[in-house]
């Protein structure tokens, strides 16, 4: 017998969940998104600077893929309003949420990415390339432990028993 905390659920309709659910992760992808907005910004501006042209060939790749990986989290974050609004009023959005909760987790695996091609880019021209990747590694483990490995901890503590890692 399963022993269920009332705590623990909610009195809602499947239907009622997936809104409910939705509106969740609209909230938490207007936050990254701002984040997004203004790593876009201040990448668009540094092609427009004049220490720009002295970058070499290493630091204009970072610079483009970087800017790259921008471009798709964003993408990836938005995704969902396009996709509801695609769906609306087609009885999908159990389904709406499960696409778009994944569209949020690729997106945040490339914000994550584009976070450590900023740092990178940036150290590397002030202090150098040992110390732009010493850095660039930093952002990536520090993105990693607090996105991923931090929930995964905090849900394994809340039920009691391992789970399995985020998708």
């Amino acid at each position: 017998m399963t022993v269920v905390d009332p705590g623990t659920t909610r009195n809602e309709t499947r239907l009622e969940r997936a809104d409910r659910n939705f509106g969740e992760l609209l909230q938490e992808l207007r936050v990254v998104q701002t984040g997004v907005q203004f790593l876009f910004a201040f990448l668009l501006t540094l092609a427009f600077t004049s220490r720009f042209p002295s970058l070499d060939t290493f630091e204009r790749g970072t610079y483009v893929t970087t800017l790259l990986l921008t471009v798709v989290a964003a993408g990836l974050f938005t995704a969902p309003a396009a996709l509801h609004r695609y769906l609306f009023g087609q009885g999908a959005k159990e389904q709406i949420v499960a696409v778009s909760s994944r569209l949020a987790g690729a997106g945040m695996v490339a914000l994550a990415l584009a976070l450590t091609g900023s740092v990178l880019l940036v150290v590397d021209v002030v202090h150098g390339l040992p110390e732009g990747i010493a850095a660039g590694v930093g952002t990536l483990l520090a993105c990693g432990g607090l996105w991923a490995l931090l929930p995964w901890l905090v849900g394994r503590r809340l039920s009691g028993k391992p789970s399995p890692p985020p998708e």
